[in-house]
């Protein structure tokens, strides 16, 4: 309820159900504000808040750490592998040019032999066969020189994972800056052994959980009595 509202009340000027309106109103307003503030608090149907323990599986900069290290470590399995296929492809368009060559050959003695032998078909079945090897080979020359072309434009591009690395490394550095500064920032002379204990509850907190005992008021009081 505002100022004015109380002071037109006990001027008599709003009557009993209005006030209730009022009050009404203002409850429906704390509730929607209160349920904004938790769904602020979620994230993908689970509550993000509060953040998790920093346990070894939650600690920012190691988890960073664990990704360039693992990341550099695939990249150079993933070179070493794409290195052993172009040294296979180089090795079979070798054996294929050293095939070729013996086609060649064959198809030189078999049209030698087709033309001063026309009626013998098999000397011009073997020549048309010889042709059509060779140009097979020719084609599985080409793929593999193909082949090659691709594999180094893989690794080509597979140097964006060096520049990742960097980034990464970069964001590393800003968090450990910061956190030396706000360690540095938030630190004290003082032993905190030798400050006073905290108040579990204070004057206008709401929390019915893990109320102060007689005990332990009579501690603190103990305590300051010390100082």
């Amino acid at each position: 309820m505002t100022q004015e509202e109380l002071d037109a009340l006990m001027n008599g000027e709003l009557d009993d159900e209005e006030v209730e309106e009022d009050s009404s109103q203002e409850a429906e307003q704390e509730t929607e504000t209160k349920n904004k503030n938790e769904e602020d608090y979620k994230l993908d149907g689970e509550t993000s808040w509060p953040p998790p323990p920093p346990t070894e599986d939650h600690k920012v900069v190691e988890q960073l750490d664990d990704v360039t290290r693992d990341s550099e470590v695939k990249a150079t399995e993933i070179f070493d592998k794409l290195e052993a296929i172009s040294d296979f492809i180089m090795q079979v368009e070798n054996d294929a040019n050293d095939v070729s060559a013996t086609i060649q050959k064959n198809i030189d003695v078999f049209k030698k032999l087709s033309g001063k032998f026309p009626d013998i078909k098999v000397f011009e079945e073997n020549l048309q066969n010889n042709e059509k090897a060779l140009k097979d080979i020719e084609n599985l020359i080409s793929n593999a020189q193909m082949s090659s072309d691709e594999i180094m434009m893989i690794m080509d591009i597979m140097q964006y994972q060096d520049i990742h690395r960097q980034k990464i490394e970069r964001v590393i550095n800003v968090i450990r800056t910061l956190a030396s500064y706000m360690n540095s920032l938030f630190s004290a002379g003082k032993d905190d052994t030798k400050r006073v204990s905290s108040a579990v509850h204070i004057a206008g907190d709401t929390s019915t959980e893990d109320v102060v005992s007689n005990d332990d008021i009579e501690a603190l009081i103990e305590t300051l009595g010390k100082k």
